[in-house]
């Protein structure tokens, strides 16, 4: 079991690894630590599990135990991510490949289930089309958007399936990080 301190490794690997991350300061408590933003602890987090991995992740707390106000606001920011989306990330495993442009990708254990979770930058929208040309999808595959009554196609193309993302979608989407495709 590997754990990669600070660091996430760049590929997935063969083996069980955790990448031990602190979240601001150091792995002690430091004064006025600046902190990773929720969308990048979150990202993170997708990156990490997407690669087959676990995040660790540390607060250094002060010398009475608590921890600065930026840290629950991360915690509070990664938890309504999880909120919605945690399905893609507990108990799923890696798939080849992990990651295509903003996509990472993770199956269910019993991979009933791949999950496209479409990573999302400051003010970005989804697109109107995504392409999801590299993973393999079971057969007859139907999309569900995760936290979303609005409903996605998935339509087969010669390369592989697109979805087609309706603009009620674009306009009212799950969380502001990142959506999830859930298809099965």
């Amino acid at each position: 079991y590997l754990t990669p301190e600070n660091t996430v490794p760049k590929e997935m690997r063969p083996y069980p690894w955790e990448s031990c991350i602190i979240m601001g300061g150091g792995w002690s408590y430091s004064f006025n630590p600046v902190f990773k933003s929720g969308r990048e602890l979150v990202h993170m987090l997708i990156d990490i599990v997407a690669k087959g991995g676990n995040l660790l992740l540390n607060i250094g707390p002060s010398p009475e135990g608590t921890w600065p106000a930026d840290a629950y606001d991360r915690l509070e920011k990664i938890g309504s991510w999880m909120d919605i989306n945690s399905e893609a990330i507990y108990s799923t495993r890696k798939i080849a490949p992990y990651y295509t442009g903003p996509i990472y990708y993770t199956q269910a254990k019993d991979g009933s289930a791949v999950y496209a979770i479409y990573t999302l930058k400051e003010g970005e929208q989804l697109p109107e089309t995504i392409e999801l040309n590299d993973v393999e999808l079971p057969t007859k595959p139907k999309i569900q958007v995760i936290g979303s009554k609005t409903k996605a196609k998935l339509i087969k193309t010669t390369l592989g399936y697109q979805i087609s993302v309706p603009k009620k979608l674009q306009n009212t989407i799950p969380h502001k990080y990142g959506v999830v495709f859930k298809i099965n």
